[in-house]
């Protein structure tokens, strides 16, 4: 059976935390240049993460959700039944990277202080803004030879190093906490009471034809299928899968 993942964020921290990593993937996926286009959406993505940092306080904020988990996973030391060698490793893992970001710069500084960047970043969220009669320097910078261009990516990817760890431990301790359930929307709907949750993950079947449109927050959600081709409320059953993450 083919299945569709969709997740869903119950918080407004967990939500930013979550366009952060989409953007970092893009970031990585992109800064291999291998054809003509992906330089548009390596920068555009550079562009959005500054828009982010000068928003939030980002490094602060995965700090204090990182010694939360931290604290959490220390009350399972010397606990009978508790796999203390699997334990211990996350521990050390948490702390290497809480150490790492501790240590980092101020994210996006970097980015501030690079001339090339700071040049381009103002034009470049026009529509159609990258064109060379708007921006010269990054025409001339897109015919360098490819090995500077990686170069330079490598450099402004390795700033954000301790922020892509940092949050890569953040979530993946935070949807391991969830199992997938199966569970059943009534007439295309569905609700339930949620304890503390940051995240919603739902596999759902492609022969429905459906999306899902959640709603709720950290304590009670409910969702809510809509069919895709008619942009309706779906009338029937649907059977899914769903892990609730805290």
């Amino acid at each position: 059976m083919i299945t569709n993942r969709f997740e869903h964020p119950l918080n407004e921290k967990t939500r930013i935390y979550l366009r952060v990593e989409s953007l970092l993937r893009q970031l990585q996926h992109s800064s291999s240049f291998s054809d003509s286009n992906q330089h548009q959406i390596f920068f555009k993505s550079i562009f959005d993460l500054l828009e982010i940092f000068e928003q939030i306080q980002l490094k602060s904020e995965l700090a204090k959700d990182l010694e939360k988990q931290r604290q959490t996973y220390r009350a399972w030391l010397n606990v009978d039944d508790v796999d203390q060698e699997m334990l211990g490793s996350i521990l050390r893992d948490l702390d290497g990277v809480h150490r790492e970001l501790m240590a980092a710069e101020r994210f996006g500084q970097s980015f501030k202080e690079d001339r090339f960047l700071s040049t381009i970043r103002q034009r470049f969220g026009l529509p159609g803004g990258s064109c060379c009669f708007d921006l010269p320097t990054l025409h001339y910078w897109l015919h360098l030879p490819l090995d500077k261009r990686m170069h330079d990516a490598e450099k402004w990817l390795s700033s954000l190093k301790p922020l892509m760890d940092a949050l890569h431990m953040w979530l993946k301790l935070t949807r391991e906490t969830g199992r997938f359930k199966p569970e059943i929307a009534r007439a295309g709907f569905f609700q339930s009471d949620a304890e503390e949750a940051n995240i919603l993950r739902l596999n759902i079947p492609m022969h429905y034809g459906v999306y899902p449109m959640v709603s709720g927050h950290k304590n009670r959600f409910s969702v809510k299928f809509i069919a895709f081709e008619s942009g309706q409320a779906y009338p029937n059953d649907i059977e899914f899968e769903l892990a609730v993450c805290n």
